[in-house]
């Protein structure tokens, strides 16, 4: 083949973003997805309700003002980032039972450092001593530029660096279930400390951005949209079973179709990267990599209270329940009274069925939320691997093969991040530099 023509194989985050960044550059691309639809684990789920079809995510996602890359993505084909999502400079407000525990929130009219500072300084919910005490620990990190010679339990390395319990519970705890989805007894340091290093670096990237629209309104659609505008094929319910290693390049076989590529990027989650390379014997130390991976689910609890039932915010903590962050949808996407509540990583919560879990949660925000009486309806969609487990020295595959040609994509090898939609764009958009550059 004398010109580069590439497939990309998954139509995530990742697979998008590859997609995307080839497409732009005027490169012959091909999209090949085994599901009916794009988007990975950041797409909605259209459910009926009394005749009606209601768009839901299928788990309600928090951006960061960080998240450069994917902002740069949604700018690139022509969304604006006020289009789809709510600002919020940074805040923290954690509720238990009527009253607050813990508020943190800093006036954006700081500049950096001094607005995390302040607001550590002046959080509620805390001690002088352990307001003190954290501040101390953030400029230490700086000082250190957040690395870490050597990975440790984020439980175990916040009890060296004096956090104390309450602060774990109220700060650190929520913080990196959010994050890394991970319990943070086991949870990754390096990583953690990586997001808090992009999160702090400047006033604004520690604002939250909650989308405004359904996930694939935001994200899978506008960038289809521009993908097929661009000449990319895009192929749904296409599962791939096999790549062949050819003189030129590889031969991509689906179910129903051969396709000659002279790069491959395989953008798929990391259970279902042994499925495809049976043929590709050199990726035999990767698929064992990512065979070794514990999965932690994520929990979204959907609760239809009547359209007047609305909370103070957007999005609120709680704090000694299983529910762990609560959005008002109505506040957000126009979906008035409806609530979506998220229980990360692994717990309890697993053993009870869906509609026990959904009564138990509308018991615990009517205790938090007395305005919350009874709910009209209510839906629990379950990812139960909705993410690897970020545990300490999680091995990592580069993007770079043994195979020339062909990478890897996929937010488990953006080894700086766990699984979260920038790592997915960082890799898919490393993965299309490195066909560009060559």
């Amino acid at each position: 083949m004398s010109e580069k023509n590439v497939v990309v194989i998954g139509g995530g985050m990742a697979g998008l973003a590859a997609a995307s960044t080839l497409a732009s550059r005027g490169i012959k691309t091909t999209l090949l997805e085994a599901a009916s639809q794009l988007g990975g684990r950041a797409r909605s789920v259209a459910i009926e309700h009394n005749s009606q079809i209601i768009q839901l995510d299928n788990g309600q996602h928090i951006m960061l003002g960080a998240y450069t890359e994917t902002l740069k993505l949604l700018a690139n084909i022509g969304i604006q980032e006020k289009e789809v999502f709510m600002r919020m400079p940074l805040s923290l407000d954690i509720r238990n039972k009527h009253q607050t525990a813990f508020k943190l929130s800093a006036p954006a009219f700081l500049p950096n450092p001094l607005v995390q500072l302040f607001g550590f300084l002046f959080c509620t919910g805390l001690s002088w001593a352990e307001r003190l005490a954290t501040i101390q620990w953030m400029l230490k990190l700086k000082k250190t530029h957040y690395q870490l010679a050597v990975d440790t339990p984020l439980l175990a390395f916040l009890h060296q660096h004096n956090q104390s319990n309450n602060a774990i519970k109220l700060l650190w705890e929520p913080l990196c279930l959010a994050a890394l989805n991970t319990p943070i007894h086991y949870a990754s340091s390096k990583v953690f400390l990586n997001v808090l290093r992009d999160t702090f670096a400047n006033k604004y990237s520690a604002n939250f951005l909650l989308p405004k629209h359904d996930l694939s309104h935001v994200f899978a659609l506008p960038i289809e949209r521009k993908l097929i505008e661009n000449g990319t094929k895009v192929q749904l319910n296409q599962r791939v079973k096999n790549i062949e290693i050819k003189k030129n390049g590889y031969l991509v076989i689906t179910k129903t179709n051969e396709i000659e590529a002279s790069h491959v990027v395989i953008a798929l989650s990391p259970t279902r990267l042994d499925n495809i390379v049976s043929a590709l014997p050199k990726l035999a130390a990767s698929t064992k990599q990512v065979g070794s991976y514990a999965y932690q689910p994520i929990y979204t609890v959907y609760l239809q209270y009547t359209a007047t039932a609305t909370l103070s915010a957007p999005m609120l903590g709680l704090t000694d329940t299983m529910s762990q962050w609560v959005f008002d949808r109505g506040i957000l996407c126009g979906q008035s009274g409806l609530m979506a509540v998220i229980i990360s990583a692994e717990g309890k919560h697993q053993q009870y069925t869906q509609d026990t879990l959904a009564l138990r949660v509308a018991q615990e925000l009517r205790d938090a939320f007395p305005q919350l009486v009874k709910p009209l309806w209510h839906k629990v969609i379950a990812e139960k691997r909705a993410t690897f487990s970020c545990n300490v020295d999680l091995p990592r595959p580069a993007h770079v093969t043994p195979y020339p040609r062909l990478y890897l994509a996929g937010d488990y090898t953006y080894a700086d991040y766990p699984a979260t939609i920038e790592g997915a764009v960082r890799s898919g958009v490393a993965c299309a530099d490195l066909i560009l550059n060559a």
